[in-house]
């Protein structure tokens, strides 16, 4: 009886010293076994079309076997467990959207770094894109760089009018508007079309609740994700929308 109560003490003792090892690495464990929340689509040519939402401003877009990372950074997910990138987007370079190391983790010799013009400079490699600027990928895949900056007195000095990229992707005809930094800028009176959009609410660095309803309005896209949010209080987007019955409010943990 000794023996078993000792042996029994001592599996207890053992299962107790391992799991206070995975609890202190448990930031690590939980990045690499995370499920991130995903979103599917089919596209307007039929083809399939998958969202990765990783946090904030990451992102990944699938389609047609290309793989296309949207500002990674390693704050937001363990990128060396992700798939290899075909193509890296980068919108700007602040840190929460531009980190060398997660493009490290998804690179390799034949992915296609686009990225603002400060971006590129700093990484020294890849393809610059200004505002304006468009690249025909393949004949069913097209990148449009847009405006993306500040408006309101003060803030113009965190995202200064012409520096940053927004980006709008088409894939198979459905079309992608990735706002980048920005507030509900004059510009957005010219993107027509959208299906999905990712618009950025995190005052004062980009749009209050306000703006982004009001953005929304302007561009009408189909599904609307707020992104980009911190603490802000997302549902007053939605709330703010819900009369809008072209416009799907999805949230996603994209904070």
């Amino acid at each position: 009886m000794k023996k078993i109560l000792l042996v029994a003490l001592a599996l207890c003792l053992s299962y107790g010293f391992a799991y206070s090892c995975l609890f202190n690495h448990s930031i690590n464990l939980t990045t690499k076994m995370q499920n991130f929340e995903t979103d599917s689509f089919t596209t307007k040519n039929g083809k399939s079309l998958k969202i990765t939402f990783f946090k904030h401003a990451s992102l990944l877009i699938e389609y047609a076997g290309k793989k296309f990372f949207v500002d990674p950074v390693s704050d937001y997910a363990d990128f060396t467990q992700q798939p290899k990138a075909d193509y890296i987007l980068i919108t700007h370079e602040h840190h929460d959207h531009f980190d060398t190391k997660a493009i490290a983790a998804i690179e390799t010799p034949d992915t296609k770094i686009i990225a603002n013009p400060n971006c590129q400079k700093m990484l020294d490699k890849g393809q610059a894109m200004k505002n304006g600027d468009i690249l025909q990928i393949t004949p069913e895949i097209k990148l449009e760089a847009v405006p993306a900056y500040n408006t309101t007195p003060g803030r113009d000095k965190f995202h200064p009018k012409g520096r940053d990229n927004g980006y709008i992707l088409t894939v198979g005809g459905t079309r992608i508007y990735i706002a980048g930094d920005t507030e509900d800028i004059p510009e957005m009176k010219q993107i027509k079309n959208i299906d999905i959009a990712f618009l950025p609410v995190n005052q004062p660095y980009t749009m209050t609740p306000e703006q982004a309803i009001q953005s929304a309005k302007t561009i009408q896209p189909h599904i609307l994700y707020p992104y980009h949010y911190g603490d802000t209080n997302i549902n007053e987007v939605k709330d703010g929308l819900k009369n809008e019955k072209e416009i799907e409010v999805r949230i996603r943990a994209l904070q």
